[in-house]
């Protein structure tokens, strides 16, 4: 996968500086790299919300969730007022308000939304978090706000949307945009752009399985894909530069309903705008 943003550790080019301490830290010992590659990888960056975000921002009501099985507190955003509500789910290094023109969208056609600011993302308080941690928060916050008719997920957002409907997340129907699948492809090529040598892989995958006590691969999305019995639309476009457009063939070949729409000249996050694909989306949901 290309990668362009000098800033974003998970799924982007890794600053020099960095990967100069990272290839030292390997000559030293496979547990200190291991370490310094564990905490990059669950390190987001927190990017202002940028202008086109406002308006949502301002007229959204914001509260705060605490999540007693992660022990974090997260910024929540209801957006809208009805009886529907559908769930938005933001990717690596997003925000609450990153949905936004797909939420004005879904307001026009009488649902609210909510949304949340991921742990160490936006509003909400830290400095690391992981997929895991995402889960929780959907888990809970369907306790707290649903029920939800449909969840639409970006990025990681739509991994997390995936295994969420494994835990007994409610709804009816599911879209999932620009997503991974493997995780083992994401740790392989984060080690990769830290130009480390590819047994780190693994030694970053034990790592966190130890530290979890779980299977790293339980959370892929082509394998979570086949106990996921509801309709899914999966967005994607072909020239998305993070995620590889393989992802999504690979999601949709073992899902039970799906529907697959590639997109092309979009990339990674220009696809949450385009009116085209907001529309395919608002017919899935509606059909």
């Amino acid at each position: 996968m290309t990668k362009k943003n000098p800033k974003q550790a998970q799924t982007l080019k890794i600053p020099r500086i960095i990967v100069i301490t990272a290839k030292f830290l390997e000559v030293i010992s496979t547990k200190l790299v291991t370490r310094f590659a564990a905490k990059l990888f669950t390190t987001p960056i927190k990017y202002k919300i940028p202008k086109r975000e406002f308006l949502m921002d301002k007229n959204s009501k914001q509260q705060k969730l605490f999540i007693p099985k992660i022990n974090k507190e997260i910024m929540v955003y209801q957006y809208g007022t009805s009886n529907r509500k559908i769930l938005l789910v933001h990717g690596w290094s997003g925000r609450g308000t990153q949905l936004y023109k797909i939420a004005d969208e879904l307001l026009n056609i009488g649902f609210a939304t909510i949304s949340f600011d991921a742990p160490a993302h936006g509003k909400s308080k830290g400095n690391t978090t992981i997929m895991v941690e995402f889960i929780e928060c959907i888990l809970e916050i369907e306790k707290k706000y649903g029920y939800f008719e449909f969840a639409i997920g970006h990025s990681l957002g739509g991994m997390s949307v995936l295994n969420a409907i494994k835990h007994k997340l409610n709804i009816e129907k599911a879209v999932i945009i620009g997503s991974g699948d493997s995780i083992q492809d994401i740790t392989d090529d984060f080690i990769k752009n830290l130009q480390l040598k590819p047994n780190i892989s693994n030694e970053l995958t034990h790592y966190f399985e130890n530290k979890y006590q779980l299977k790293m691969n339980d959370f892929s999305s082509s394998v979570i894909a086949k106990k996921v019995k509801i309709p899914v639309l999966i967005i994607h476009d072909e020239n998305d530069e993070e995620v590889n457009v393989k992802s999504a063939h690979a999601i949709s070949k073992v899902l039970n309903q799906s529907k697959l729409i590639i997109t092309k000249g979009l990339g990674h996050r220009k696809i949450l705008g385009n009116n085209k694909v907001i529309q395919n989306i608002v017919q899935f949901i509606t059909e």
